[in-house]
C-alpha cells in the first residue's frame, strides 16, 4: 500500500470518531492496553504530560510543547483531530511523523492488531507512541481525546496532569452535568502525580476534582489562585500577559479564550520546573511568541485573509463559542457574515441562542459524516432570529460570503472543527 492507501485502510477498517460519530467511538481501555501490549509499552520510554478538558486543550498542549522545545528537550506532540494532514495528530519538535513509518507500521504490524478490532484514535495514539519511542523524544505531550477516565490515552503514567476547564460537550458520553464530566475529565488524575485546574468554573466542580486529587494523594493546583496578579491584554499583534515573575509575555495565539489557557501553561511551567524539568523563562517567551511556526498550530482564531477579514476558530460546542462571540465583539467592521456548521451529535440549541443576531449566515455542512444538514441548522437557527442562506458545501459558503462582503466586513468561519478544516483546504 502506498501513503493514500494506508490511509484509507485506517478510515475504513477503523473508523475515525471525528468522521462518523457514535460508531466509531469505543469505551473502555482494554482494546489500548492490548495493542501497547503488542508493542511492549512504548509510551514507557520516555516522559509525559496528560492534557485533558473540555476547551483549551489543544492550545495548552501546543504551548507547552513549544516551551519544552525552546528550552532544549525533544518533544513529541499527539492531539487531535487534524485539520488537513492526518500526521498532524504526531509531531516531533513540529514536525509531522514520517508517511513512510505509517505505511510500514500498517504493513507491519496489522495482523497483529487486526484481531483486537481497535478504533482508530486507539490505533493512532499507539502509532503516536512507538514513534515517539524510536525517535528517542524526551518528553510528549498527549492530549485527551474524549472525556478521561476511559480515554484511550489514559493508559499513561505522567509527569503532570493538566485540566483546562468543564463545559457542556460529549454529553452522551459524559454525563449531562458539569460536576458528572468532571468526574469523567478527573479520571486522568494518576497517584502521587500532581493536577493543575486551570478553570474550576463551580464549587461543585471544584469539589470533584478536590476529592478525587485526594483519593490518589495527588498534589492539586488551582491556577486561578496559583496565579498571582495575571493579567492579559489583547493587541493587533496578539496578547500580551502579566503576572508574579512575568512581564510583557507575547502571546502570538490571539484565540478567544487564550487568557485562561496562558494562566494554565505558566502554572504548568512552574510546577514542572518544581518537579525537575529546566525550562529558563526566554524558552517561555520564546514558545509563547513563536508557539504557531514551532508546532504547526492551525484553526485557533486563525486569520485567513485581509479586505475582508476572514478569520476561523474550532470552538464547538456552546462553551467555546461563547468566547468566539465575545471576541467578536472586540473587533472592528461594517458588517458581519458567519459561515457556519455543526456536527449532528452537538446541542445545537445551546450554540444558536449565544450567536450574534446582527450578522448574516451562510448555513453549510462539512464533507464528513457527522456534518448536520446545512436546511435543518437554517431551519433551526430561524427560531432564534438567526437569519441566512443555506449552501450544500463550505466551498459554496464562503464564496457566497467573500462575494456579498466588502473590504471592511469581516466573515467568520466556525461552528465545527470540521466547518474549519474545509474552509482551511481552500484558503490556505
Amino acid at each position: 500500500m502506498n501513503y493514500n492507501e494506508t490511509l484509507n485502510y485506517l478510515y475504513n477498517q477503523m473508523p475515525e470518531y471525528q468522521r462518523i460519530g457514535h460508531a466509531a467511538y469505543k469505551e473502555g481501555l482494554e482494546n489500548s492496553l492490548a495493542l501497547d501490549k503488542i508493542f511492549n509499552h512504548p509510551h514507557c520510554h520516555f516522559k509525559t504530560i496528560h492534557v485533558g478538558g473540555t476547551n483549551g486543550k489543544g492550545s495548552t498542549s501546543h504551548l507547552l510543547a513549544a516551551i519544552l522545545q525552546q528550552s532544549g528537550y525533544k518533544v513529541g506532540l499527539y492531539t487531535s483531530p487534524h485539520l488537513i494532514d492526518f500526521r498532524e495528530r504526531i509531531r516531533i519538535n513540529g514536525e509531522m511523523i514520517d508517511k513512510q513509518f505509517i505505511i510500514d507500521f500498517v504493513k507491519q504490524y496489522k495482523d497483529k492488531f487486526e484481531p483486537i478490532m481497535p478504533s482508530f484514535f486507539e490505533l493512532t495514539m499507539e502509532m503516536s507512541f512507538l514513534w515517539f519511542s524510536e525517535q528517542k523524544v524526551d518528553v510528549a505531550i498527549v492530549e485527551v481525546g474524549l472525556g478521561g477516565r476511559l480515554d484511550s490515552t489514559n493508559i499513561i503514567s505522567p509527569d503532570l496532569s493538566v485540566i483546562t476547564n468543564i463545559g457542556l460537550d460529549h454529553i452522551k458520553y459524559l454525563g449531562n452535568s458539569l460536576p458528572k464530566i468532571a468526574a469523567e475529565k478527573a479520571g486522568i488524575i494518576k497517584p502521587h502525580t500532581p493536577v493543575i485546574i486551570g478553570e474550576a468554573g463551580s464549587i461543585e466542580v471544584a469539589q470533584v476534582f478536590i476529592d478525587k486529587a485526594k483519593s490518589e494523594e495527588a498534589p492539586i493546583i488551582f491556577s486561578e489562585m496559583y496565579m498571582n496578579n495575571f493579567e492579559a491584554d489583547r493587541s493587533d499583534i496578539g496578547m500580551f500577559f502579566k503576572a508574579d515573575g512575568y512581564k510583557e509575555l507575547r502571546g502570538e495565539l490571539r484565540g478567544p479564550a487564550q487568557e485562561k489557557n496562558a494562566r494554565t501553561v505558566l502554572t504548568a511551567v512552574e510546577v514542572l520546573n518544581e518537579i525537575g524539568y529546566n525550562i529558563p523563562k526566554e524558552a517561555i517567551y520564546s514558545g509563547f511568541a513563536k508557539v504557531i511556526s514551532l508546532t504547526g498550530f492551525l484553526g485557533r482564531w486563525q486569520v485567513l485573509q485581509h479586505k475582508p477579514k476572514i478569520i476561523c476558530d474550532i470552538a464547538h460546542n456552546s462553551h467555546g463559542i461563547q468566547f468566539v462571540v465575545e471576541q467578536l465583539t472586540r473587533e472592528i467592521y461594517n458588517n458581519l457574515h458567519i459561515v457556519f456548521g455543526v456536527a449532528n451529535d452537538k446541542d445545537i440549541d445551546s450554540i444558536l441562542k449565544i450567536l450574534p443576531r446582527h450578522a448574516i449566515y451562510y448555513f453549510t455542512r462539512a464533507s464528513v459524516e457527522r456534518a448536520l444538514n446545512e436546511n435543518i441548522v437554517k431551519e433551526q437557527a430561524s427560531n432564534y432570529q438567526l437569519f441566512g442562506s443555506s449552501y450544500p458545501t463550505v466551498n459554496d459558503a464562503i464564496a457566497a460570503a467573500k462575494e456579498n462582503a466588502d473590504n471592511d466586513d469581516l466573515i467568520f468561519i466556525g461552528g465545527s472543527s470540521f466547518i474549519v478544516a474545509d474552509a482551511l483546504t481552500i484558503l490556505i
